[in-house]
């Protein structure tokens, strides 16, 4: 399963019921070694050279989904990052909100020397 965040559902029904503005964010791809839910939570990778990585490029949405343009890579661990499991898309380089999150598809474990990459249209938000 993947979705929006209650955070980012909340954000879209206001903008457009009760015309309260909300402009895009950015969008910082984050990686979890435990899943996150609508309501947040999960385990976001730390430590060992982890940061997320900023993607603007999205396809145009269809049929209820879309999914990253062009590659998106991560800097080489200094260690351990553990078995990466889900992505999350924030709206903050740190802290910040998740506005949405999926499954990775194939569980991969990241140690030095191990690049975390995702080819273009290998994350997939779609909305239930």
């Amino acid at each position: 399963m993947a979705g929006f965040s209650d955070f980012l559902e909340n954000e879209i029904l206001d903008h457009i019921f009760n015309g309260s503005a909300y402009a895009s964010p950015s969008k910082y791809v984050g990686l979890f070694t435990a899943a996150p839910s609508d309501a947040g939570g999960g385990t976001e990778v730390s430590g060992n050279g982890y940061a997320r990585e900023l993607h603007a490029a999205w396809a145009v949405a269809s049929g209820g989904g879309t999914s990253n343009t062009g590659a998106i890579t991560f800097d080489n661990p200094s260690g351990s990052w553990g078995t990466i499991t889900h992505f999350g898309i924030f709206d903050s380089l740190s802290g910040g909100n998740l506005l949405a999150w999926g499954s990775v598809g194939t569980s991969k474990a990241i140690t030095i020397g191990d690049v975390a990459s995702f080819a273009s249209g290998t994350l997939t938000i779609t909305l239930d």
